[in-house]
């Protein structure tokens, strides 16, 4: 699922970087496609419908930056700052559309800890010297915007049951972020414990060195 919307992603991008678009127009977009998905849900009935539209719009927007950067080779720590800045926000804009189409507060206040959870340890990772992407875990952003589409279109399917729909997409977004923390901790775990640098301990008095 993550190779196929990785995929999709720099198929898309590279039109994109060869007209010279530039990266941050590109996350503004994402912001502006992501806006509409709280109205959307709130309103309820069919419009819902257009939720999931807007997630998968904005979900491969945010991912069309970072590709047309590459690309153009104008990857910079404040694009990459902005970026993940706006990753965050739109993460919250979909479960707050969970939560009202019906999906208990509860539930999605814990799926957006774990997703978040998993995003900030990657980070501090990152800050301990584990700058590699490490592991792709089943919690990877490509996954959720999945899990968040079609929860909030299984909701404007089926508006009898828009709240068990949505509370389905919150509770399979909190197991893969739950399952993904297992996996990167384990990940980044060896992987740091390996690169760490042998600490030495207290030497043994030579003899004669001893007090008294």
């Amino acid at each position: 699922m993550v190779r196929f919307w990785l995929g999709l992603t720099y198929l898309l991008a590279r039109p994109l970087a060869a007209a010279g678009v530039a990266p941050g127009a590109v996350t503004a977009a994402t912001v502006v496609a992501a806006a509409p998905v709280i109205p959307a849900a709130w309103a309820g009935a069919r419009w819902v419908l257009v939720c999931p539209v807007v997630v998968i719009l904005s979900g491969l927007l945010d991912n069309l930056d970072g590709a047309v950067a590459i690309l153009r080779r104008r990857v910079t720590a404040w694009g990459y700052l902005l970026d993940s800045a706006t990753d965050r926000v739109c993460d919250i804009g979909y479960l707050v559309a969970f939560w009202l189409v019906g999906a208990p507060g509860e539930l999605v206040a814990a799926a957006g800890a774990a997703a978040l959870m998993l995003e900030y340890l990657r980070a501090r990772a990152a800050g301990a010297g584990h700058g590699e992407i490490g592991v792709v875990t089943v919690g990877e952003r490509p996954t959720r915007i999945i899990l968040a589409a079609v929860g909030l279109a299984a909701a404007g399917l089926l508006p009898a049951h828009a709240g068990a729909a949505a509370s389905a997409g919150a509770a399979a977004t909190l197991t893969v972020c739950a399952v993904g923390l297992v996996q990167y901790l384990l990940s980044v775990h060896g992987a740091l414990t390996a690169a760490a640098p042998d600490v030495p301990g207290p030497s043994a008095p030579a003899p004669g060195e001893t007090g008294g």
